[in-house]
């Protein structure tokens, strides 16, 4: 008898694995990844009929809590049942999120008359991103067209046990989720899953679904990053924020006005340095002087900020004017090496060639201006 069963099982393998239909079946992994049984990221779009398993995946939480609604006057999940589903938790001042929105609206308009439906979670970090005209006029600003919901209680973002800036879940058309990314990257992956998804969507639906294999990931437009050579890490203003002190022996006072002085000119690296009158407020640093006066010594391509309010800013990079004849001036600052706030979102003030080490100083006009990080490229 136990050779017999030895013999069936050899037979049974050998049928398996010489059977393309059968071999070719879609499952998915541990991470919801949509993988074909020889272990490799799908590339390719069968028009096998499907039959997974889904007890391994969680049904995607309804959308809870939003507030307010752009490019729809009101999507829930539930609705969208027998499409798939791309939920993206976004922020409009992030540049992590910014950097991996000409990817979404791409797949938008390859894959939304596909079956592909984009949901933007806007699960705001500052309280001004609570402001609906703020987002609005992000939305317009990155040509965003599929549906935004405010998720300003981060009701959603609790719903989804989410804990990141961005993070994108693929939810097939049976309402589980079947891929998961955190961060940026990983675009051609989730494109592939995308285009797995809607392949199987189509079969369970007797659909016909044309140039799935044809479409590539093109998209001139977003920056690449080495994350390996960014060697500072963001930096909060806030004091409710702050992972590290200021450099001012000073330091931060929350709700009080400080007139700050920096120390000399031997300044420690990826360390905010302030003078002048500033206001310790949660989320930001506040001038209230005339004048004031931000250094920073940083590792990294880009420099961008989070600022608002209002007020005029002159930009210098290694003790030079940052203006037009200088190939590190930022998208965001005039030839003549000046950054005008106009609202409160993301503002790119220094752009060099390569990654390498720079201090920057940044002499602040006007009281009311409002800085609430730096991030880096």
């Amino acid at each position: 008898m136990t050779a017999v069963g030895v013999v069936a099982l050899i037979v049974g393998f050998g049928i398996y694995f010489n059977n393309p239909g059968l071999n070719k079946l879609h499952l998915g992994n541990s991470n919801g990844q949509i993988i074909t049984s020889d272990g490799n990221s799908e590339n390719s779009i069968s028009n096998v009929k499907l039959s997974i398993d889904k007890s391994q995946f969680r049904k995607a939480p309804e959308f809870k809590g939003i507030t307010s609604y752009i490019n729809t006057n009101g999507t829930k999940l539930s609705d969208l049942k027998g499409k798939v589903v791309l939920v993206d938790f976004w922020t409009y001042s992030c540049i992590n999120c910014i950097r991996t929105l000409p990817y979404l609206v791409d797949w938008n308009q390859k894959y939304s008359d596909k079956g592909l439906v984009i949901v933007g979670i806007h699960s705001p970090e500052f309280e001004f991103e609570k402001n609906i005209d703020n987002v609005k006029k992000a939305v317009e600003r990155f040509g965003i067209k599929y549906p935004i919901l405010l998720d300003n209680d981060h009701g959603t973002w609790n719903a989804y046990q989410n804990s990141y800036w961005p993070r994108k879940y693929l939810v097939d058309s049976e309402g589980y989720i079947r891929y998961d990314h955190i961060g940026e990257g990983g675009y051609a992956e989730t494109e592939n899953a995308i285009k797995s998804l809607l392949a199987e969507r189509s079969n369970q639906q007797g659909l016909e679904i044309s140039n799935l294999n044809q479409t590539k990931l093109i998209v001139s437009s977003a920056p690449s990053v080495d994350f390996n050579q960014i060697k500072t890490p963001e930096l909060y203003f806030g004091y409710q924020y702050a992972r590290a002190q200021l450099g001012n022996i000073q330091g931060f006072n929350p709700e009080k006005t400080v007139n700050y002085t920096i120390p000399g000119s031997n300044l420690e690296p990826n360390v905010i340095y302030l003078q002048g009158s500033w206001k310790n407020n949660p989320d930001s640093m506040e001038l209230v002087g005339p004048d004031g006066k931000i250094t920073l010594v940083y590792s990294a391509k880009s420099i961008n900020i989070v600022a608002g309010g209002k007020g005029e800013v002159i930009v210098k990079e290694d003790g030079k004017d940052n203006q037009t004849n200088n190939t590190f001036k930022g998208n965001d600052v005039d030839a003549g090496g000046r950054l005008t706030v106009d609202g409160q979102r993301l503002y790119n003030i220094a752009d060099h060639t390569n990654y390498g080490n720079h201090q920057i100083e940044m002499d602040a006009k006007g009281p009311g201006f409002k800085i609430y990080t730096f991030t880096f490229g």
